[in-house]
C-alpha cells in the first residue's frame, strides 16, 4: 500500500512517520522532494531561495517528483507499505497558491511526471493558526516558513484541493490531537 503523509510545516509528519515505522517495520520511508540525489539538490536550490521564478520552482518540483517516481515509488510500489513524507498533492497544492497554472495543466503536468502513479491515500495533519504560528516561533524558518502563516494556511487549504483534483482519497487528521492519538486515527484508516 501507497500512502503520503501531508501537511504544512510543523504539522508533525515526520513524527508520524517514525511512529507508523514501528508499527511496518519492513515500510519502505520516502519523501518529496529530496529523496534521491537530484532531490536533494532540486530541494537546497528551493529552501535555499536560488530560484526566482515561481514557474522555475514548479519545474523543479516536477523534476523531482519524476525521479522519485523512477527510482522509489515504481520500483516498490507493491511493497506491503510505502511511506511517503509529502507527494504529489504537496506539489499540486504549493502551484494551485501561486495561480500560475491553470488547473487542468496542473493535473496533467503531475500525471506526466508520476506516470500516473499516486498514494492509494492522503492523511492530512491539519493545524490551526494559532498552533501554526507558535510551532513556527520555536524554529529557525526556512524560505518556505518565511512566507508567513497565512501562505502556509492556503497550502493546507490547497492540499484537499489538490486530492480532489487528482482523485485521492483524503483523511484529514486534527494535527493538534496527542501524537499516540494521531497515530491510532492514521492505522485505523489505512484498514489492512
Amino acid at each position: 500500500m501507497y500512502i503520503a503523509i501531508e501537511g504544512i510545516d510543523t504539522a508533525g509528519k515526520s513524527t508520524q512517520i517514525k511512529a507508523l515505522s514501528k508499527y511496518f517495520p519492513n515500510a519502505i520511508i520516502t519523501k518529496e522532494p529530496g529523496a534521491t540525489e537530484i532531490g536533494k539538490e532540486i530541494r537546497e536550490m528551493v529552501l535555499s531561495a536560488r530560484t526566482k521564478s515561481k514557474k522555475t520552482e514548479f519545474l523543479l518540483f516536477l523534476a523531482d517528483r519524476a525521479e522519485h517516481i523512477f527510482k522509489v515509488i515504481e520500483p516498490n510500489i507493491n511493497s506491503e507499505m510505502l511511506i511517503s513524507d509529502r507527494s504529489a498533492v504537496s506539489g499540486v497544492a504549493y502551484a494551485l497558491t501561486q495561480g500560475d497554472i491553470d488547473k487542468e495543466k496542473l493535473v496533467s503536468l503531475n500525471h506526466f511526471a508520476t506516470n500516473g502513479v499516486y498514494p492509494e491515500k492522503i492523511f492530512l495533519l491539519r493545524l490551526t493558526k494559532e498552533e501554526l504560528e507558535h510551532r513556527l516561533s520555536q524554529k529557525e524558518l526556512d524560505e518556505i516558513e518565511l512566507r508567513g502563516s497565512e501562505y502556509l494556511l492556503a497550502i493546507q487549504d490547497a492540499i484537499v484541493e489538490a486530492t480532489e483534483l487528482l482523485g485521492i482519497e483524503l483523511i484529514e487528521i486534527d494535527a493538534t490531537l496527542p501524537r499516540e492519538e494521531i497515530t491510532r486515527n492514521i492505522l485505523t484508516n489505512i484498514n489492512l
